[in-house]
């Protein structure tokens, strides 16, 4: 898994993966965001709903735990072991936003994301056990959770947009 010196690489390399995964976008046409290409997992709707179903529970665990409220991870109704549901869940919820209003949702989310990593200090960041939330046997730092649920993502599912652009005959 890529590390990072500081919160400053962290910030830089959220932006630019995210800059890149959102132009993605940009000639996807808003009758097409709910076509299924055979040999692509995902429509675009799920694509980028996927992205702001994360993203939104990585602030919420946050907005809880500072509010002395147990974060339930991955969320209220679901297990670790139920993410197909839970994947379902960002689906239901998202799909019927626009595209364009998908892409602002999750651009504010991904501001708020990189606001909220300005906030933390180096130890809180980097050092495990910082918060209730990201204590697993694992032992993952905070920065570990924030990479997997936006630089990974966004790297993994622009792929997976230009492929079914490629399999569309659009790219």
């Amino acid at each position: 898994m890529q590390t990072y010196r500081d919160k400053t690489e962290l910030i830089e390399e959220i932006k630019r993966r995210y800059q890149l995964y959102d132009q993605e976008f940009n000639d996807i046409e808003e009758n097409e965001k709910d076509t299924l290409i055979p040999g692509v997992d995902k429509t675009p709707s799920q694509n980028i709903s996927y992205q702001i179903g994360w993203t939104y529970l990585l602030l919420q665990w946050e907005s809880d735990e500072k509010k002395g409220i147990e974060a339930k991870t991955p969320a209220p109704e679901y297990k670790w072991n139920n993410l197909k549901g839970l994947y379902q869940s960002f689906y239901n919820q998202y799909s019927s936003y626009s595209l364009h209003q998908q892409r602002e949702l999750l651009q504010n989310q991904v501001s708020e994301i990189i606001q909220w990593i300005e906030s933390l200090d180096h130890e809180t960041l980097f050092v495990p056990e910082q918060r209730k939330w990201a204590t697993t046997p694992a032992k993952w730092p905070v920065w570990k959770w924030v990479h997997i649920n936006t630089v990974a993502p966004f790297k993994n599912f622009r792929a997976q947009l230009r492929k079914w652009k490629k399999e569309k005959g659009t790219e």
